[in-house]
This record gives structure tokens, C-alpha cells and sequence, in this order.
């Protein structure tokens, strides 16, 4: 069985799909009704014309009740709500989508939920939350949909538990125009020599190029610690392993263990992006400076993942350039970028499994994954997705997807709260206070050994 694989998430997307997916004690509902007999045997007959898949489907579900499902992405609430319309057209059976949205976490929402005896029979999860619902989740292994992705959410114990709906990446984003003109190949950039000569030739082409500076990396702690502390420190558990090689994250997660030799290869690699960063930006800056500064070709690279792509292309000042990923090399031979789903759709156990189980079959199927990738702009999971995501990173994480080339979102498996622990060891690094990679790593090692020992 496959381990726990993550993807995701977060940070503006991760972390902006934690802040997305926060939640209020209010949800926004759409209801829909059940048809009469004949209408949905209409409706049948037309999905059945569709594909076999459809069809199969449909005659599954002929006779379930309604289902619900807790949707934790505001941003797609229209798209999951069209969704929830298009299955009532195909298949005759209703999906009322909740969406939380505001300032309470999803995982608060739930706790509510499921003491009010109110649990929706879909709800999202992230992976490090799996935990909490022992017992609790119906184990969907064998279902069909489960043949065509690599990114389901498994459980040593509970079996398959979590279905993905979108694939969100991270790793040293860039401008593809900038590191053209700079004579630089993208694919070049899988060892620490190659990015320092990357790195020196940007520098000395500042002002050919209209950068600010090389990167656009920023360590303040205070609001930025969820990018240092959960996904650039996920680089260290994660950069250049397999999807679902947990081999670091186990060590982590065993009384606060590091490889110490990894972890000071990683330290060199992030002072050496403090030597090229904004100075500016690199102590004091903010998640917006960050992302408009890129936005404006002001930085070659940024640290961040796929989730800024909407605010990038949407600023004045963006000129068009093509953007995509390298890795974070900070070992000879590393070539992965982390890529997978920020959360999954769980089924309550307790609830109308059988629906929900056809329900997110279809999803998986071509009416769906149209409104999901077309409408909603969603990434597909799935291998047999036939749409390009509107994403100006999309080529980019497909090409890492399609070669095999991805590493989980383990990061998000660490003990809960530590990243509010490592992020000031970046930012003290950053300053100056933390002398060198041999130091960062020291440092960094008793903060993680101190907090898996409370």
C-alpha cells in the first residue's frame, strides 16, 4: 500500500488555500431537488451516451439519497455548485455543496459539525488531519478512479481515505523570458554549482535585465513564517525523493531527528539565496511584495508555488513573460519539484457512502474534470484528463508530472505548529544572527529536537 502521499498546499495556495479555506459559522448552500422518475431516466439515458463510465455511474446511484459535501475553497464555490448541477442533469441525483469561507479553519467547522451530529458525507481534509478521523472515514480503495492518479491519500491502517481534486506545485518559480535572455537553461539548474553560475550571471546582468535582484525570498517570520517554515523547509524533507519516499519525514517525526548531512547541503543552498535575494524583501517584506515584485520582472526567481499565478498575471504591471519551476538542487542530481493535491474530499463513514462514492467517481470522469479544470482553473489529478489548466505554470508542473519528476507535500505530515518554530531559524539566518549553513543546521536541529519533545 501506498504511504500517506500530500501534496499540497499551501501557502498563498498552500497557505492561501489555508486562508482560503478558512471558514465562518455560516456556509454558503446550494440546494437542489430531485426530478420525477421520467426525468431521470432521461437524464440517464443521455449520460449514458456520454461514456461507459457515466453510464455505470448513473445506474449506481439510481436510487441514493441526496449527499452533502463541505467544500473548503471559497474561490470555487461557483464552479462546485455548477458541478453539483450538471451531476443532478446526468444522473437524477442531487449534491448540495456547502462552502465555508471567512475566518474559522475548516477543521473547526467540521469539530462543530460533527458535535451537532450534522457531518456531511464529503468533507475536506488535509493530510496531517487523517489522524483526527480514525475510524471515521470510509476506506475507498478499489474504487475506479483510484487506477488513474498518483495522488490519492492512503493510510497504513484506514486504506485509501482521501480523493484529490486539484494538484498545486512549489518550488523555485521563474521568469522563463528573463532566464532566456540571460542564456540560461531551466533544465540546467539540478545541482548547487549550476545554480551558483545561474545565480552570478543574473547578478551581473541586473541592469541589462531590469532585476532588483536575483530572487525574491523573504524570511520575516511574523507573516510570512507558513512559506519558510512549511514549504521552503518542505524542500528539505521532500526535494529530489520520489512521490511517495517518506524517508525524511519519518526521521522527522521520530523524536525530532534530522539528516544532519542533508540538512547543512540545504542551509548552504538557502544562504546562498539570501546572498541573492532583495535585501529589502529578504527581512522585513511581505507576501504581496513578494509576488508583485516578480510580478513586475523585477526578480528572476521567487519562492513560491503555482497558487501566485492568478495574482501575478491579473497586476498592471505584468508584461506576459512564461513562468515555470526548477527545483531546489541543493544535492547534485536533485530534478523533482513538489507537486500534489493541497487537500482531499474525504467520505464520512457513517454517511451515505454508496453516493458519495458515485458521486466522486464522476468527478473523476470528462463532465467534471471539464468544469474543474476549464471553469474552476483547477490542475487534474488525474492521467486521463484530457484539459489544459488556464495556469501560466501548467506546462511546467505537467512536464515535472509527466516524467515522473514530482516529490510529496510531506511537509504537511510534521508535527503541527513546528513550523512556527523553524521559520525564525530562517529568518535569524537572513539577518546575519545564524553565521553559516554548519550554525543554521545546529540551530535548527535543537529547536526541532525541543519541540517534538513537548
Amino acid at each position: 500500500m501506498k504511504k500517506k502521499v500530500l501534496s499540497v498546499l499551501l501557502a498563498s495556495a498552500m497557505v492561501c488555500s489555508l486562508a482560503a479555506c478558512g471558514s465562518s459559522s455560516e456556509t454558503t448552500t446550494t440546494e437542489t431537488t430531485d426530478s420525477t422518475a421520467t426525468e431521470t431516466e432521461a437524464k440517464t439515458e443521455t449520460a449514458a451516451e456520454t461514456t461507459e463510465t457515466a453510464t455505470e455511474a448513473t445506474d449506481a446511484a439510481a436510487s441514493y439519497e441526496a449527499i452533502r459535501l463541505l467544500n473548503g475553497k471559497p474561490e470555487i464555490d461557483t464552479q462546485l455548485q455548477e458541478l453539483a448541477a450538471k451531476y443532478l442533469e446526468e444522473t437524477g441525483n442531487t449534491v448540495t455543496v456547502e462552502t465555508i469561507g471567512g475566518d474559522t479553519s475548516a477543521s473547526d467547522e467540521l469539530k462543530n459539525m460533527y458535535q451537532a451530529d450534522n457531518m456531511p458525507d464529503i468533507f475536506v481534509i488535509e493530510a496531517n488531519q487523517a489522524a483526527n478521523w480514525d475510524g471515521m472515514l470510509a476506506d475507498l480503495s478499489g474504487e475506479q478512479w483510484t487506477e488513474d492518479t498518483d495522488f490519492e491519500l492512503t493510510d497504513d491502517a484506514m486504506g485509501t481515505i482521501g480523493f484529490p481534486y486539484t494538484v498545486e506545485a512549489t518550488a523555485l518559480a521563474y521568469n522563463a523570458d528573463v532566464l532566456e535572455k540571460a542564456g540560461i537553461d531551466p533544465a540546467s539548474l539540478t545541482s548547487p554549482d549550476a545554480y551558483a553560475e545561474a545565480f552570478a550571471t543574473l547578478d551581473s546582468m541586473k541592469d541589462e535585465l531590469g532585476l532588483t535582484a536575483v530572487l525574491g525570498w523573504c524570511a520575516e517570520p511574523a507573516n510570512l513564517g507558513w512559506s519558510s517554515g512549511t514549504h521552503v523547509f518542505g524542500q528539505y524533507l521532500d526535494a529530489g525523493l520520489a512521490l511517495d519516499d517518506t524517508t525524511y519525514i519519518d526521521l522527522l517525526n521520530d523524536a525530532g531527528q534530522i539528516d544532519t548531512d542533508r540538512m547543512t547541503h540545504f542551509a548552504e543552498f538557502i544562504g546562498m539565496m539570501n546572498q541573492y535575494s532583495d535585501p529589502e524583501l529578504l527581512i522585513d517584506g511581505t507576501y504581496d511584495q513578494q509576488v508583485a515584485g516578480f510580478a513586475a520582472g523585477k526578480y528572476a526567481f521567487v519562492t513560491q508555488g503555482n497558487w501566485i499565478n492568478a495574482t501575478v498575471t491579473a497586476s498592471s504591471d505584468y508584461t506576459g513573460f512564461a513562468m515555470g519551476f526548477a527545483p531546489y538542487a541543493f544535492e547534485d542530481g536533485i530534478d523533482t519539484i513538489i507537486a500534489g493535491p493541497p487537500s482531499y474530499w474525504t467520505v464520512y463513514a457513517d454517511g451515505n457512502v454508496d453516493a458519495a462514492k458515485a458521486f466522486l467517481q464522476w468527478v473523476s470522469d470528462d463532465s467534471a474534470q471539464d468544469i474543474l479544470v476549464n471553469e474552476a482553473g483547477l490542475i487534474s489529478p488525474f492521467n486521463d484528463c484530457s484539459y489544459a489548466a488556464a495556469d501560466p505554470f501548467y506546462e511546467s508542473i505537467k512536464s515535472y508530472m509527466d516524467a515522473g519528476k514530482t516529490s510529496g507535500w510531506h511537509t504537511m505530515l510534521k508535527k503541527d505548529g513546528l513550523q512556527n518554530e523553524t521559520c525564525q531559524v530562517f529568518a535569524d539566518y537572513a539577518k546575519g544572527s545564524i553565521a553559516d549553513a554548519a550554525a543554521f543546521t545546529e540551530t535548527i536541529a535543537k529547536v526541532i529536537k525541543a519541540y517534538y519533545a513537548e
